[in-house]
C-alpha cells in the first residue's frame, strides 16, 4: 500500500456554492481555503474537495462524452517523493511538474485519469 484515499475533488464554477450544495445533502461542514477551494468535512472518513475550474463545462453522463467527469482522487502519503517513485513504477505520468507545492504532486493513472498525491 502507498497511501490512502483522503478526498474526491470535484471541479466546478464557485467551490463554495457546491459545497454549500453538498452540505445540505450529507450535512458536515465547509472550510472554504479560497475562492478557489472549499472542501466539506464531517461526513464520513474521506473530506469532499472543490476545487475553481475556469470555463467549466458540467460532465456528460454517460461515458463523459465532450466534457469527461472532472474530479480526481486525493491520496494521503506520508513521503512524498517515495510514493511519486512508486506510482511511477505503477504506470502513472507526472502532469505537471512546474506545481512549486511541498505537499502535491499531480499525475494521471495508466488509463489517464487525474490523481494527486498530498502530504498532510
Amino acid at each position: 500500500m502507498i497511501g490512502t484515499l483522503d478526498g474526491v475533488v470535484l471541479d466546478c464554477p464557485d467551490p463554495r456554492a457546491l459545497a454549500d450544495s453538498y452540505r445540505q445533502l450529507l450535512g458536515g461542514r465547509v472550510d472554504q481555503g479560497s475562492q478557489d477551494w472549499a472542501t466539506l468535512t464531517g461526513t464520513s472518513t474521506i473530506d469532499l474537495g472543490f476545487q475553481r475550474s475556469p470555463g467549466h463545462r458540467a460532465p456528460t453522463w454517460p461515458g463523459g462524452g465532450a466534457n469527461g467527469q472532472q474530479l480526481h482522487l486525493d491520496v494521503l502519503v506520508t513521503d512524498l517523493d517515495d510514493a511519486h517513485a512508486q506510482v511511477l513504477a505503477l504506470g502513472a505520468t507526472l502532469l505537471d511538474e512546474s506545481l512549486d507545492h511541498a505537499s502535491l504532486r499531480v499525475f494521471a493513472d495508466p488509463a489517464g485519469h487525474p490523481f494527486c498525491l498530498v502530504t498532510d
